[in-house]
């Protein structure tokens, strides 16, 4: 199942608003960067979009600055461009190129969404949750938190800080596999293995909490759907040693059981759905997240 620059421009002329009244606000509104009417020349960004995006994979990417894009009531940092093309370059990697190992282009032109919107910072709830990235109608994903994004080819990358790396990897595979489903729906067995315990109270649960209930992470226990796609997502950036580690390692053997139950469904799925053998995609997947950090 994100400019820096630009915002502060933004929020720089809103205090002089307060604080000069007598100012002449006559001028063409228009003319701010990231409101709207600005254009920009292409660069070697738009390029590389163009070149291995777009023309193989009808695949567009906005990145600059657009607050039509998000949420207004929330406070949102644009992506620094230095991270838009080792990021779009992994995901390609590790999301686009395994999947078409495993299936075809063909496979891939159908199915995955058409248009990306990039965000530079988390998107933070009244709640207390962050929502990493939001599909739309199979077709747009809006992806946050890219300024974070470091890789063993970047500056200031620690070979160990792998978790928001792996956090964003997982939240497109998390809406593609939201995709999926929504195409060829899961078994419904799924939803009566944790029956009775999905909650909306889910963000006062830990993870490990969650494991030991039969859930692969706490937002796992929101909705089936959101287990279901959870299961996949973090089966493929973890990999199968994590997961059997993790499901072993549990002290109860009920949420082993109901852990196993959903991997087999996940699994026969991918199989019966997709044709797909969802081992060797997870092989690939990881083994690709490991040559960029490692």
């Amino acid at each position: 199942m994100k400019s820096l620059r630009t915002l502060i421009i933004a929020l720089g002329c809103a205090a002089g608003i307060l604080s000069c009244g007598k100012d002449d606000l006559s001028g063409n509104m228009g003319d701010i960067p990231g409101l709207g009417g600005d254009t920009w020349a292409k660069g070697p960004i738009d390029d590389w979009i163009l070149s291995n995006l777009t023309i193989p994979w009808n695949i567009s990417v906005k990145y600059k600055w657009d607050q039509s894009e998000i949420s207004f009531n929330k406070i949102i940092t644009p992506p620094d461009e230095e991270k838009i093309i080792p990021v779009l370059t992994a995901t390609k990697q590790v999301w686009i190129d395994n999947y078409v190992a495993e299936t075809n282009e063909l496979f891939m032109k159908k199915y995955c969404p058409k248009f990306f919107v990039l965000a530079g910072s988390e998107s933070w709830n009244i709640d207390g949750t962050v929502t990493l990235g939001q599909a739309e109608g199979e077709r747009k994903i809006l992806l946050y938190e890219i300024n974070n994004f470091r890789i063993k080819s970047m500056p200031g990358y620690v070979p160990n800080d792998s978790f928001i790396v792996k956090r964003i990897f997982r939240t497109i595979e998390h809406e593609f596999a939201h995709i999926l489903h929504k195409n060829i729906m899961y078994p419904q067995e799924f939803k009566q293995i944790s029956v009775g315990t999905y909650t909306s109270n889910w963000n006062n649960v830990s993870d490990n909490a969650a494991n030991e209930l039969g859930f692969i992470s706490a937002y796992a226990m929101s909705f089936p759907d959101e287990d279901f796609v959870e299961m996949i997502s973090y089966m493929l950036i973890e990999g199968r040693n994590w997961f059997d580690s993790m499901v072993s390692n549990l002290t109860n053997e009920e949420a082993q059981m109901k852990l196993k139950q959903k991997e087999a469904i996940v699994v026969g799925y991918f199989k019966d759905a997709w044709n797909i053998d969802f081992y060797s995609l997870q092989t690939r997947t990881r083994n690709s997240i490991t040559a960029l950090l490692k």
